[in-house]
This record gives structure tokens, sequence and C-alpha cells, in this order.
């Protein structure tokens, strides 16, 4: 009976004009917060291919560039005594290829000096076996003058062989020289940076005379022209965002002023340090003038209800009920903002609801 009586009272002490509200309608939309940063287009950091020595920057922030410009050029000697050391050896390869060195003119001078021996001691084995048919001579003499044609003929079939072999070794010695400049002259290239799009140096991160690591961008480059617009969305929200939804804008450099856009892509990996998602968005009608990394507030319109029935977030109960005259009533909620939520079943127009 106690437990009656307190609750009437909270009834009727809650039952009053200013706790009390009759639900109206109203357009309402509903929009995912995210903070902004403006960034060019193709923006990336480049990088030098090797450690060194900045030699010279080409370029100033804010230039102009199209595609394969330099950008700086490193020093750095070990690739070029590389590249020395390769072009050496590859002259030396081609020479002893080509005949010009002593190997292959050596031992082709042999054979032509084992042809004449062979042949020499061809003739004289014929003519002693012919003597030796008809009983003339010593045994001793005709195994002599065999022994001479058989060593002499092995040398010189050796001889021709060795030449063949060295021919291939040397063929292989070459296409290997030869890659191996081709690949140092590559390197020594690397040591200029140059633009991988048309578009404008934003940063110069190294000055001429300090030391450069490949790890270390020297400069970062993007579109002078298209700009991204970059949010990070809440974890919490990111399953509301869609492709193709407006995107409304509030930039610091311009704080009276409102910009459009449009959800172009999603980025499904979570940054795990901020718990955020990165969404891509472009401009429908952009700033005057834009610099990289102007940011700012974005709200991704979720859903807009026109004419809905609506009452105050605060007066909900648990997400789910509110507190009428008649008790607590389950309600269907639809789209909200940060102030009001959509309410689809469960009450109407003329159901006073009280604030909790």
């Amino acid at each position: 009976m106690k437990r009656l009586f307190v609750l009437a009272l909270i009834f009727a002490g809650c039952s009053s004009s200013e706790d009390s509200i009759l639900p109206i309608k109203r357009a309402i939309t509903e929009s995912v917060y995210a903070s902004v940063t403006v960034q060019p287009d193709s923006l990336y950091d480049a990088y030098a291919a090797v450690n060194g020595i900045l030699e010279v920057n080409y370029v100033e922030e804010g230039d102009i560039v199209i595609k394969n410009d330099l950008i700086a050029k490193v020093i750095n000697t070990t690739p070029k005594l590389n590249e020395e050391n390769a072009r050496l050896a590859y002259d030396l390869a081609r020479d002893q290829l080509e005949g010009k060195a002593d190997l292959l003119a050596t031992i082709r001078n042999e054979i032509t000096a084992a042809v004449i021996t062979f042949e020499n001691d061809s003739t004289n084995f014929i003519r002693q076996q012919n003597l030796w048919s008809q009983n003339i001579g010593s045994k001793a003499t005709y195994d002599q003058k065999k022994l001479a044609f058989q060593l002499s003929k092995t040398r010189l079939e050796n001889l021709k062989s060795n030449l063949i072999q060295t021919e291939r070794e040397l063929q292989t010695k070459f296409e290997k020289a030869k890659v191996n400049y081709q690949s140092a002259r590559t390197q020594r290239s690397d040591f200029v940076v140059k633009s991988n799009i048309n578009g404008k140096v934003y940063s110069i991160s190294k000055n001429p005379g300090e030391i450069v690591s490949t790890r270390e961008p020297l400069a970062s480059i993007g579109s002078s022209s298209f700009f991204i617009i970059e949010l990070l969305v809440d974890e919490v929200d990111i399953v509301k965002v869609k492709l193709g939804q407006q995107l409304i804008i509030s930039l610091d450099a311009y704080s009276n002023q409102i910009f459009e856009g449009k959800i172009h892509k999603i980025l499904p990996q979570k940054d795990q340090r901020s718990q955020t998602f990165t969404v891509e968005a472009l401009f429908i009608n952009a700033p005057e003038t834009i610099y990289a990394g102007l940011s700012g507030e974005g709200n991704i319109i979720i859903s807009k209800r026109e004419n809905a029935l609506t009452i105050p977030k605060t007066y909900l109960v648990n997400s789910t009920k509110v507190l009428t005259e008649e008790g607590e009533i389950t309600v269907e909620t639809g789209v909200e903002d940060l102030e009001y939520i959509e309410i689809l079943k469960g009450i109407d127009e003329n159901t006073r609801v009280i604030k909790p």
C-alpha cells in the first residue's frame, strides 16, 4: 500500500506541464559524426633507393611537377664503384670472347701446330706401315711411328674439345658480366628520385648536405587540383556508413560556411591505435581555396524522415520505453539525431509523455 502511494506521488509530480510533453511531428535527420582532414588525391612520400647524402633538391614546396620530373639527387659512392668494377669485368669478358685477349688465340695457334704435327705423324705412320707390310724395317720403328701418330691425334682432338669448352665458358662469363654491368648501371640511376605522378610538391623533408636514409621520405607529392576528404569514423558507427551517402562538412578555415560531399570509399581495416575506420569522400561543392591538411568536422547523413513523430531522447526509459500517465509503454523507435528520436509504434500525438 505504501509503495502504491509513493508511485502515485511520483506520477503526480511528473505529470506537470514542465515535465511532460506531447509527441510532435517534424523532419528528423540521423547522421554519424566524423573528424575531417582534407588531403590531395594520390598523396605519397618519395623515398631514395639508397642511403647517402642529399646533393640537390630540384624542386621546392608548391612547385608543379609532371611524371618523371627530377625531385632530388643523392650521392653514394658504393654503387658507382660497383658499376666501374662491373664494367671492367664486362670489357674483359668481351675481349676474351671476341678473341682480342690471348686465351682463345693461344688455343687456336696450338690447334694449328697440332694439325701440322698430326699430318706429319700420319704420313710417317702410313709410310712405315706400308714398309712393314712388305717386311721392310724394324718392328720398333713401326711401333714408334704408330705411337707418335696416336699421340698427335689425341692431342689434336683434346685441343679442339678444349677450344669448344673454353668458348662456351667465355660466352657464359660474358653474359653474366653483361647482366651485372646492366644491373650496376640501373642501381646507379636510382640515385635520382623522380615524381611518379603529375601533381604538386607539398613538402620537402631534407636539405642538401643532410644524410638520407631509405626509411625517411625526401618529399610529399600529390594532386594539385583534386582533393580527398578523409574521415575517421568510430567502429560503433561504421556499419551505418554506406557508399554514396551525403556528407555535411564544416572546416575550421571556413567557420561560417558549410560544404557538401559524397562517400566514395570505405577502408575495411580498423586503425588499432585510434579504434576508428578511415572513410573517404569527394566534394560536391568545394571551398574556393584548399590547402593540404585542412581539418574540421563532418556529419554523414544516414537517413532522413519528413513529418516523423518525435520526442526528445531524454524522455526514453531504457531506450525502449516511455513513461505516460497510464504507466510505462514499450515503443519502437526509428531515426534519431542528437536531440530527438522518431517513434514508430506504441504512442501517438495525443499520448502525453512524462520525463523520467
